[in-house]
């Protein structure tokens, strides 16, 4: 058996699903059932790590989006609580204030950056590695921020295989020489890996996919 754990960069994911939903001329990308999404690759897993890949677990990080309104903030916490129903483990990091010099005018404007996401991702990878919970690891992203943190579980776990599955338009030539197993997600996949509408949870409740993201 091969145990394969993905970590998945939720705001790497966020704006691949952004770009596919506007390549596809579809509704929406954006309810993507990642479950769906990542049990569809587990051959892949199984042919680097050189036995039959079934999956341990999915590792999902994300921040609220507090800085952009209500709105946003409740689509957001549907959409989590889908995931963790489908038996996602959810991990919530947050926005911080940032104040930025533009180049061209000499102004500065404040924006928001995600924060401990990749640090939080890097130590699960260590956790798991460290712990024995998998066998394989496949990374959700296309940061590079990561990098160094691949190339030391690579050289501290040489038999634990960790690549990655790059988001639509997220395919990285850096983390690729790194990881050279790593592969693509397509769009007609992230088309066909969508929630239901509604989701149906465990409890009864529905949720339906927002009419507005």
């Amino acid at each position: 058996m091969n145990r394969t754990i993905f970590l998945v960069d939720g705001l790497n994911l966020y704006h691949s699903l952004v770009e596919a939903h506007h390549d596809g001329n579809c509704a929406s990308t954006k309810w993507l059932d990642l479950k769906k999404l990542c049990c569809s690759y587990l051959p892949l897993a199984g042919q680097v790590g050189g036995k039959r890949a079934e999956l341990e677990h999915i590792y999902y990080f994300s921040a609220s989006p507090t800085h952009l309104g209500q709105g946003k903030i409740d689509r957001h916490a549907l959409y989590m609580r889908c995931l963790r129903a489908s038996g996602v483990g959810v991990e919530l990091g947050r926005f911080k204030k940032k104040t930025v010099r533009c180049k061209s005018c000499n102004q500065d404007f404040f924006t928001h950056e995600e924060k401990e996401t990749d640090v939080a991702i890097a130590t699960k990878l260590f956790e798991v590695c460290h712990l024995d919970r998998c066998d394989t690891v496949i990374l959700m992203t296309g940061d590079t921020d990561l990098a160094p943190a691949i190339v030391t579980c690579k050289r501290v776990f040489p038999n634990k295989p960790v690549f990655f599955a790059f988001p639509y338009k997220r395919t990285n030539t850096e983390l690729a020489k790194i990881a050279p197993e790593s592969f693509s997600i397509k769009l007609g996949t992230c088309i066909k890996c969508q929630f239901p509408d509604p989701v149906v949870l465990p409890d009864g409740t529905e949720i339906k996919k927002p009419d507005v993201w």
